[in-house]
Parts: structure tokens; sequence; C-alpha cells
């Protein structure tokens, strides 16, 4: 970014200095990345972030500032974004939003069906997600079945519950 060729500076000299967010559509490189990691992060492929940044090559530098999306990305487009979570896996997502594994995968050019926490999912527009319910003191599963007018094993499955114990403040999704 300021074109330096070691890291001694002097008094006076002005550095340009990169937030960590330029911007909703641009990602700072870090040390460790490769092209390979963000465009997997952003659901991209190689070939498509090297086209977003007309890069011939593969080589990054710490600070660098790719476009990960379009410049002409719609708002309504970005709110459809889900961000990979701890023990998320397509099909919990698409469950989630009401769609299937083949729409995600399709929808944001997939080549495998792993994912990274943090990774960026685009999500059909007419998926909807599920309603989240915090359980209070006193609730069972059939008592917010019956209240939320759905039934135990649907809030079973998608949950991945195993059992019918419930804490007071957890969170469950409801279809």
């Amino acid at each position: 970014m300021n074109n330096l060729t070691n890291n001694s500076l002097s008094i006076g000299q002005v550095l340009k200095i990169a937030s960590d967010t330029p911007s909703n559509n641009t990602y700072m490189v870090k040390s460790g990345d490769t092209l390979y990691s963000i465009a997997r992060n952003y659901g991209l492929s190689v070939e498509e972030l090297k086209a977003l940044n007309n890069l011939s090559g593969s080589a990054l530098s710490i600070g660098q500032v790719l476009k990960i999306k379009p410049e002409t990305t719609s708002s309504n487009e970005t709110d459809n974004y889900y961000i990979v979570q701890k023990g998320d896996s397509l099909y919990k997502i698409a469950n989630r939003f009401k769609t299937t594994v083949n729409e995600i995968v399709a929808l944001n050019n997939l080549k495998s069906t792993l994912l990274s926490i943090g990774q960026r999912l685009l999500i059909p527009t007419d998926a909807t997600a599920n309603e989240v319910y915090v359980v209070q003191k006193g609730d069972t599963l059939y008592g917010i079945a019956r209240k939320l007018n759905t039934t135990v094993s649907e809030i079973q499955s998608l949950n991945n519950l195993v059992s019918s114990t419930l804490s007071v403040g957890q969170k469950l999704l409801i279809p």
C-alpha cells in the first residue's frame, strides 16, 4: 500500500493506513490469506475473485484490498446473505431458510459442501428464516409446539435436539 521495500520508517514519513473493513464490497488481505481461502469464505471461485480484481497471478500482499462482490450488487441482494456459524451445515442452513441445499450450492457456485466459519452465503430471495423462540421457565417442547402452531418433531429436527430437555434461555428455531 505504501510501496515500502523494508521495515524502516523515518520521522515525519506519511503512511497510508487501511481500515479492517474498507467497505461491504471489499476485503483486506491478512497474513496467511490465499486467493482460495478468501474466495471460499465469500462464496466465490478463485477465478471469480481474480476476475473481480483484475488479477493475473495468485500473489497477494498483506493489506491489499480486494473486491469480494461487484460494485453493482443491489442492497436487496446483500440483505439475503447468511454468515456461517460454528456447527452449521448446508442442510441446517437450507432448513433454517426453507430452501434446499442444491439451491444454496447453485446460487453460491459452491464446488464443495464444506463450509468455513464466517463464510458468507447468498440465500435465495424467496427463502424465509425461521422464528427464534427463547425458552421460558416451565416451557416444554409440547407446549411450545402447541403455542406456535408446529410439532415437537419439527422443532427437534430443526434444532438437532436428541432429547426433550430444555434450558431456560435456550434459543430454539421454530418453523
